[in-house]
């Protein structure tokens, strides 16, 4: 059998190759320290129980399906969380729900692009945009954000690749694989383009409770009261339950301008049935619970100390420079390609895995279009951390020694060739000199 067509240009590399050839290491009885995945469940990160007790007490009335959309109180304790966000337009109705943000991410797209319709996408960015981009038959166009600039989008560089096929633009809002959270005007900027150009904003907001220090996450909708926005978000990070599946998408906007598209969504949601009935009873009860993110994320918890600790050390390595985490769960540090001349960042990757024994991602999956980055994942303890760090500097620092001793080789080398070169020039002058 032969793959389709349609995966020849689609990639996600986070469980790609490489993670092919750390699983097969660790089935040879090697030891991986795994910094690569955002998954908090294998770093000691659990949901909280209420949560677990609530879904496993509604167990025996979620034998059947659901309504396509999702069943009544969850939906009705979104719109209401929204609410308190000031966010008065999401009702009930305007909400679907799905096995997490990742499903929705495809749902909604296959409702809404033709062949060749281009979406704006931020680079770097999380791959499964692009990929999903790709298979519903549209193209991926990727505006850069600005490392010297707190990561946030280089708006020029996005208006200058609107064309007459551009359809949307995704906001990864906190971003992974930065951590940036994008201030006021830098959402109102979005909004104008939006509304200029005639786009639908696609805000990914999975990582919306996930912010430190004065970090302040904005919602796309509050400032888009007249454009288009579809807000994914879901109980896969701040609650710590990704395995659980439970997310949603909110669409908001001119009810005229969406009815259409609402109408196709409710189509594919229906397609699939339903979305996984047993994690939609833990909706509720999570939103509106205690919540425990915010103890993580304080001065002192967890990872604030975490995200601290990662960035200091990082640092501190030659030639690596990061940039502190406003939000979400990863760093995005900077190989000075002067001092790293790394041809492929992902076989530098693969060799700190072999070499070294830890897993970290390339920054080319998440489509930044130089090899000199990779995203270190700040979820595993201090301790973890700061062993992964020390494996990543013993490397580094032999691959210097390794490029002083080769740069001492080949000017040594040179110094031969201009003496040779000399001495030939000599002997040919006194071979030429008249008796």
């Amino acid at each position: 059998m032969q793959h389709s067509s349609k995966l020849q240009n689609v990639r996600y590399e986070l469980r790609g190759p490489i993670l092919h050839a750390a699983k097969k290491m660790e089935a040879e009885g090697q030891r991986i320290l795994r910094m690569n995945l955002g998954d908090p469940a294998p770093f000691g990160l659990e949901a909280p129980e209420s949560i677990v007790v609530d879904m496993i007490h509604h167990l025996r009335e979620a034998q059947g399906y659901s309504d396509s959309k999702g069943i009544f109180s969850a939906r009705t304790a979104i719109s209401q969380y929204y609410q308190t966000k000031g966010l008065m337009q999401i009702g009930v109705e305007d909400i679907f729900i799905g096995n997490g943000v990742s499903e929705l991410i495809s749902m909604t797209l296959q409702a809404f692009l033709e062949n060749g319709d281009e979406i704006l996408i931020p680079a770097p960015d999380y791959p499964l945009w692009t990929a999903s981009v790709t298979l519903s038959g549209g193209e991926a166009v990727h505006y850069l954000c600005d490392e010297d600039n707190n990561w946030w989008p280089d708006m020029a560089d996005l208006e200058a690749k609107i064309t007459e096929r551009t359809r949307g633009i995704v906001i990864i809002n906190p971003n992974n694989p930065t951590g940036a959270v994008y201030p006021q005007h830098i959402m109102e900027q979005f909004v104008e383009l939006a509304r200029k150009y005639d786009l639908v904003l696609f805000s990914d907001e999975i990582y919306e409770k996930i912010t430190y220090e004065d970090a302040v996450h904005i919602h796309t909708a509050s400032v888009a009261d007249d454009v288009p926005v579809l807000t994914f978000s879901g109980l896969s990070k701040a609650y710590r339950m990704p395995g659980y599946r439970a997310g949603w998408v909110a669409i908001t906007g001119p009810r005229a301008a969406t009815a259409a598209y609402r109408e196709s969504l409710e189509l594919l949601a229906s397609l699939r049935l339903c979305s996984n009935v047993p994690a939609q009873h833990a909706i509720q009860t999570s939103l509106g619970g205690y919540q425990s993110i915010n103890d993580l994320v304080r001065t002192g918890g967890r990872l604030r100390e975490q995200r601290d600790r990662a960035c200091e050390l990082l640092n501190a390595i030659p030639g690596v420079s990061c940039v502190p985490a406003a939000g979400a769960m990863y760093l995005f540090p900077k190989l000075d390609p002067e001092i790293y001349p790394f041809g492929s960042d992902e076989q530098f990757v693969l060799d700190l895995l072999e070499e070294q024994k830890i897993l970290v991602s390339h920054g080319t999956a998440f489509h930044w279009p130089t090899p000199d980055h990779f995203r270190f994942v700040i979820l595993p303890s201090v301790n973890e951390i700061e062993e992964a760090v020390r494996r990543i500097s013993s490397f580094l620092a032999l691959y210097r020694k390794k490029a002083a001793a080769a740069a001492q080789t080949a000017t040594a080398q040179l110094s031969l060739s201009a003496i040779a070169q000399s001495q030939a020039q000599a002997e040919a002058a006194t071979t030429k000199r008249p008796a």
